[in-house]
């Protein structure tokens, strides 16, 4: 059995924390701006796609 890469879970928890900062960002700040919400919502995701990858 391979062993788990390192940066996985570093990746996660990354595309995790871009899409919440992005799309708080969007609400707060930049609120005319729906394209944001895509970007942030297509880093969760990444973030749960890569939470599958981790073992």
């Amino acid at each position: 059995m391979k062993a788990p890469k390192a940066w996985v879970p570093v990746l996660m928890v990354a595309l995790f924390l871009i899409g919440m900062v992005v799309i708080i960002l969007r609400n707060l700040v930049f609120t005319g701006n729906n394209i944001l919400t895509l970007v942030g919502l297509t880093c969760i995701l990444g973030g749960l796609y890569t939470a599958t990858k981790w073992r």
